[in-house]
């Protein structure tokens, strides 16, 4: 066993080409036995890094070379030779090893993201930090061809390129970023990887000068004409244009080619750009023939019972009901055709549906294009990646009060991906922004209407946000309807607390009712569903008749939900205590749906706990009736 004996990546250095090849085996074996069998996550990338993985290891020398990751979810051979091996069995499990790399979990980790195409702007900064400091450190960014899609990394080569320091960008080339890439540069780069010229007339030329005399030698001297044809067959490609050494396209599972590239690319000067032709899920046949469905994993669990419908495809599902009957409707991604529950939009709707590749900001524009122009796009962006165009989406969208839907998935606490993908900052970010109305339905059905009243609303932007993972389980009824915009929904009523909740913490409040009900506290539970505008009349009215009120939210506290609410109170100079149950002031790493919201204290008996906490503080309940939260 090979990867036994790695603790490091000097100890690959101690290797031969076979005996990596065989260490390359079994670090498949690790990620299958693990991914498959234990922890779930992403799965096909990091099989199709495992080669290119060794090479960069055994010719750089981090962590005083800098190897940056992009995204990092093809990183995980990278842990496995950087000193982690013994703990990969806790990847992406509370108290484990994160999904993506971070800073503190080992030195060799450059660079923390979970969001594409930021790697070249910081291997690019770790470059510059080099020259200045009069370092001789090399700087390398991988970056796939998915995360190349994204506007962010051009900003990068185009920098690097006017620069002219030395800098390596290596294209993982899989023809896919999660689902297949879209696009021009998709296509250009298809292009490349078929692009047999060279090839054929290098093989074509060595087969006629062997049959010469002193052939050998005359197929030496022939690589000057062959770099020359090179220069031919590829001289309008982009990469040299912005100004860097372009090198490949090469065999990214093929070591000794790997290897002697890199050792190669270590002695040029300036900017340059190894492209590499990898197999997303190489090494286990399900994966390669079908990277797409394999991009990620869920171990599966011996007769589950069967769950609700997941948020995601709720949505798609009333998506494609409503665009039947709106030839309007446009249905927008990046890059999240299958995470958003679009697909079934995209089959019924091809003319009709646009995945933009990993280019959040440019689908906000776009949709803004087409809401100046009488349709009616909806945006279907994660929470965490719709941050990403928050420019966008304030001076394109909400200044110009175009009606466009933005239908944030993977609202709250997403569980196992961790700190980065979190939908945590949405309420914060997007109630602050005039013209914008911001709501969060309590349950699956409920987020049918609010689809509905999201497109049939035409004096500005609307935005919905709902939670990763199953509903909690209500029928489907009826048909979609349209909510009044701005008024709540009172669900039952008492007379000692009012529980003001959003979204996916109402049914958790409705519970801490029940358990605050057993000990005597008779609490009146509000679903607020809509952030802004707050249905005012609602939240004043169980505030006076109680006294005091209970926030609840799956989101940020600093200018949340419970934020909203203060505000209205003040507003209305109504002094009543408020508590306000949230997020508190830090990022939340990764571990279950259920335990992070047991930490963050906005699971039902945490609420019932707190809540009863805060009535005895206040002299409403007898101590004794309290228990610490």
């Amino acid at each position: 066993m090979y990867l036994e004996r790695i603790n490091g990546p000097q100890d690959l250095k101690q290797l031969t080409i076979p005996e990596l090849e065989k260490l390359a085996e079994e670090i498949r074996e690790a990620i299958i036995e693990v991914v498959l069998g234990k922890t779930g996550g992403h799965f096909a990338p990091n099989l199709g890094t495992v080669e290119l993985t060794l090479a960069l290891h055994y010719v750089f020398d981090s962590p005083y070379d800098k190897i940056v990751w992009d995204v990092g979810h093809q990183a995980y051979p990278h842990k496995l030779v950087t000193g982690r091996r013994d703990h990969f069995h806790t990847i992406r499990q509370e108290g484990g090893l994160s999904g993506f790399l971070q800073r503190e979990e080992s030195p060799h980790d450059q660079f923390g993201a979970g969001h594409a195409s930021t790697s070249i702007s910081a291997a690019l900064g770790m470059a510059v930090a080099a020259k200045l400091r009069g370092e001789r450190y090399h700087t390398i960014a991988v970056i796939g061809d998915g995360a190349l899609t994204g506007g962010m990394a051009y900003e990068a080569l185009n920098h690097a390129g006017a620069l002219q320091i030395p800098l390596i960008v290596v294209l993982n080339d899989n023809e896919m970023s999660i689902a297949p890439n879209v696009g021009a540069l998709a296509r250009y780069l298809t292009r490349i990887r078929t692009d047999a010229r060279y090839r054929q007339a290098k093989a074509e030329v060595e087969r006629l000068l062997r049959r010469l005399p002193q052939g050998e030698r005359l197929v030496e001297l022939s690589h000057r004409f062959l770099d020359g044809l090179k220069e031919v067959v590829y001289r309008t490609m982009i990469w040299e244009e912005l100004g860097f050494t372009y090198v490949g396209p090469i065999d990214g599972h093929n070591l000794r080619e790997l290897l002697e590239t890199f050792q190669l690319v270590k002695t040029l000067p300036g900017p340059v750009f190894v492209h590499v032709l990898t197999v997303k899920g190489k090494g286990y046949r399900p994966a390669e023939d079908d990277p797409f469905k394999h991009h990620s994993a869920a171990v599966k669990v011996p007769a589950a019972p069967p769950s609700p419908p997941r948020y995601q495809d709720v949505f798609g599902q009333t998506l494609v009901e409503l665009a039947a009957r709106d030839q309007r409707i446009i249905a927008i991604t990046a890059a999240m055709p299958d995470g958003t529950g679009l697909l079934p939009f995209a089959a019924a709707y091809p003319e009709r549906f646009f995945d933009v590749g990993i280019a959040e900001q440019h689908a906000v524009t776009f949709a803004a294009g087409l809401a100046t122009q009488g349709f009616r796009p909806v945006c279907a962006i994660y929470s965490t990646f719709l941050q990403r165009a928050y420019d966008q989406v304030i001076h394109d969208v909400c200044i110009q009060r175009l009606p466009v839907v933005f239908a944030m998935d993977r609202a709250g606490l997403v569980g196992e991906d961790g700190r980065t993908h979190h939908g945590v900052f949405d309420v914060a970010y997007l109630r602050c922004i005039p013209n914008m109305v911001l709501m969060a339905p309590k349950d699956e059905d409920e987020l049918r209407h609010m689809l509905a009243t999201a497109l049939a609303y035409e004096e500005g932007p609307i935005a919905l946000r709902y939670p990763r993972g199953s509903g909690v389980g209500v029928a489907l009824l009826g048909a979609p309807r349209v909510l009044p915009i701005g008024r709540g929904e009172l669900l039952c009523e008492g007379q000692d607390v009012a529980l003001i909740a959003l979204g996916a913490t109402v049914l958790p409040a409705e519970r801490a009712a029940q358990i605050l009900a057993e000990k005597g506290i008779r609490a009146t539970v509000i679903n607020a569903r809509f952030v802004k505008p707050l249905d005012r009349s609602l939240i004043l009215d169980a505030a006076r008749e109680c006294g005091c009120v209970v926030t609840v939210e799956e989101a940020q506290l600093a200018g949340g939900f419970g934020s909203a609410v203060l505000e209205t109170l003040n507003d209305a100079d109504l002094r009543v205590p408020v508590l306000r149950l949230g997020l508190v002031d830090r990022f939340f790493d990764h571990a279950s749906q259920a335990s992070l919201r047991r930490q963050a204290g906005i699971d039902a008996e945490s609420i019932a706990q707190r809540t009863l906490a805060f009535l005895a503080a206040q002299g409403r309940v007898k101590a004794g009736l309290s228990s610490a939260p």
